[in-house]
């Protein structure tokens, strides 16, 4: 709490001293402009790329929190998952498994994190095309608490993206 309260803190030193005007221009015969001065551009462009980073610097360092009812979730990796109710389309699953996508959002329907080997049922939220060996929208399924993952990292994601568009 004390990193996120001094970091508020330097968030709002950096805008508070980036939004001050400069003192009152000097012009060559060393005598003062009767015009005050704007804030210039750059101050005001760094002000707001505080307020834009600010929020995503925060979560990416506040931790991940229990998993309940309701949350969402993601899926760690390509895993398999096992249905929990049999789906109206069987004859598309010839078995009681299917796959999810690396990074597939599901919503978690109940929760056994207490238990030693600790299993999650969930509602997938991927993909909306039909495709066998992949899990369809709405099945729930049944996942272990190591193949899920519940927050995102963000600034990892940025990396990923930046190295994707730069290449190494």
């Amino acid at each position: 709490m004390m990193n996120v309260k001094m970091m508020l803190r330097c968030c709002y030193a950096l805008v508070k001293f980036a939004t001050i005007s400069p003192p009152m221009a000097h012009n060559a015969l060393g005598t003062h402009d009767q015009n005050p001065t704007e804030p210039p551009l750059w101050s005001i462009g760094i002000a707001m790329l505080i307020i834009l980073l600010a929020p995503l610097i925060l979560y990416s360092f506040a931790p991940a929190g229990p998993i309940r009812e309701g949350d969402t979730i993601f899926s760690n990796g390509q895993q398999r998952a096992t249905f929990t109710t049999p789906i109206a389309s069987q004859s598309l699953q010839p078995d009681k498994t299917c796959l999810l996508d690396p990074n597939s959002p599901l919503i978690v329907l109940e929760n056994s994190a207490g238990e030693p080997d600790g299993w999650i049922k969930a509602e997938v939220q991927g993909n909306p095309t039909v495709e066998w060996p992949f899990c369809p929208v709405h099945a729930e399924v049944r996942l272990s608490l190591h193949q899920v993952f519940q927050k995102p990292a963000v600034l990892g994601t940025v990396r990923e993206l930046l190295m994707r568009w730069f290449g190494r």
